[in-house]
């Protein structure tokens, strides 16, 4: 069965395009693949049964997009790639994000 969790847009410490804001979508995607990029570096690819995804989610100020760890729940690696991605998630940026963000 499948399951996800919610990661957040960047890592925790680290300021995010604002809901609302000039140029929200463009900068919130660039955002959520740089924070995917560097959650791969840190943890590894995703193993069979788990993906990191951009997703849209329904707000009343319209849609924001946020990182998700889709899984597949019978599946124990990915599980735990899932949770290890929420519970471990890096504080800011690594220099390659930083870098990939500056582009």
């Amino acid at each position: 069965m499948r399951d996800y969790v919610c990661i957040g847009e960047v890592p925790a410490e680290e300021d995010c395009a604002q809901l609302g804001t000039d140029g929200y979508h463009e900068r919130a995607k660039k955002e959520c693949r740089a924070f995917i990029n560097q959650l791969r570096r840190m943890f590894g690819p995703e193993p069979e049964g788990a993906r990191l995804i951009v997703k849209s989610n329904p707000h009343d100020f319209g849609n924001y997009l946020d990182v998700q760890c889709v899984y597949d729940e019978d599946d124990e690696a990915a599980t735990e790639y899932a949770y290890k991605c929420e519970s471990d998630m890096p504080m800011t940026w690594d220099d390659e994000a930083k870098a990939e963000l500056a582009l």
